[in-house]
């Protein structure tokens, strides 16, 4: 933890991201403004906000690290003094036209980048009469991602990511408090198994979960389930955001974190030694 904060507001946003860029970025701008002006003193975006469309157009518009979108969210985040979890991008793979990362960056209310997260867990599977290969056009990221921001330190997945749990264990590991997840979860499987997952990660963990998800019909065809949420260290769900475009934001009780980890010290408790490999 880097405060002493006893709470702090956090905010999740979903959109329905289509095949036009600079509406994407416009409507997101619009929400975590928004958000900001809630009180949120950090906001999370969902998967792939800026971008939601097939193999082709994606890998057209992938950008570097210090391209235009992600240099968007830094100038907004500094000027309106909140941190920005950037949901994910697709960010281009110097000398590979093929296949580019999933990426996340965490960006402080300065406006600096305080975390990079590429996904590691890649999408191949066939749902809802749909068969996604995200190997196909995507690469594997290898490393783990966590920070401090806003009095939380903040372990950082995407979409999938949240059918492994060890991930999650593996970020506690790296001190989180809290872990963000940033998703486009289909329908077909979202609606029994998205809010479940996020608990379970939740309680497990005993972190707050922030999870932003993309909701409805994209340009590609595919449909997200949203239900975007805020889940507490217990596994309560303390906000949740309505279909369509929108933010959910919630009060953190930093301090009833602390009690609940000291009071039920599951996390003490572990065996590693015992679990093998």
């Amino acid at each position: 933890m880097t405060t002493n904060a006893p709470s702090l507001r956090a905010a999740v946003v979903q959109m329905t991201s289509g095949a036009d860029v600079a509406a994407n970025r416009a409507t997101a701008e619009r929400l975590v403004r928004h958000a900001a002006g809630m009180g949120a003193a950090l906001v999370v975006l969902p998967e792939k906000w800026n971008l939601l469309h097939d193999t082709g157009p994606t890998l057209a518009a992938a950008e570097p690290l210090d391209g235009p979108t992600l240099a968007g969210v830094r100038a907004l985040a500094a000027e309106l003094g909140v941190a920005i979890h950037a949901g994910s991008v697709t960010e281009r793979i110097p000398g590979d036209d093929r296949r580019t990362f999933n990426t996340t960056v965490l960006v402080g209310p300065d406006g600096a980048d305080l975390a990079v997260y590429r996904k590691i867990h890649l999408f191949d599977v066939s749902v809802g009469g749909h068969t996604y290969r995200e190997s196909d056009f995507s690469a594997a990221g290898e490393d783990l991602g966590c920070a401090d921001v806003a009095g939380l330190r903040l372990g950082l997945t995407i979409c999938y990511d949240l059918r492994f749990p060890e991930l999650y264990r593996a970020l506690v590991d790296l001190g989180a408090t809290a872990l963000a997840v940033p998703a486009a979860f289909t329908a077909a499987t979202g609606k029994d198994h998205w809010e479940p997952l996020l608990r379970a990660r939740a309680i497990e963990n005993q972190c707050f979960v922030l999870a932003a998800g993309q909701y409805g019909e994209h340009a590609n065809g595919t449909r997200s389930h949203g239900r975007s949420m805020i889940v507490d260290p217990w596994g309560v769900v303390l906000a949740q955001a309505a279909d369509g475009e929108g933010v959910a934001c919630a009060d953190l009780d930093l301090a009833a974190q602390a009690r609940i980890r000291e009071q039920l010290p599951a996390l003490r408790h572990r065996r590693p030694d015992r679990y093998g490999s």
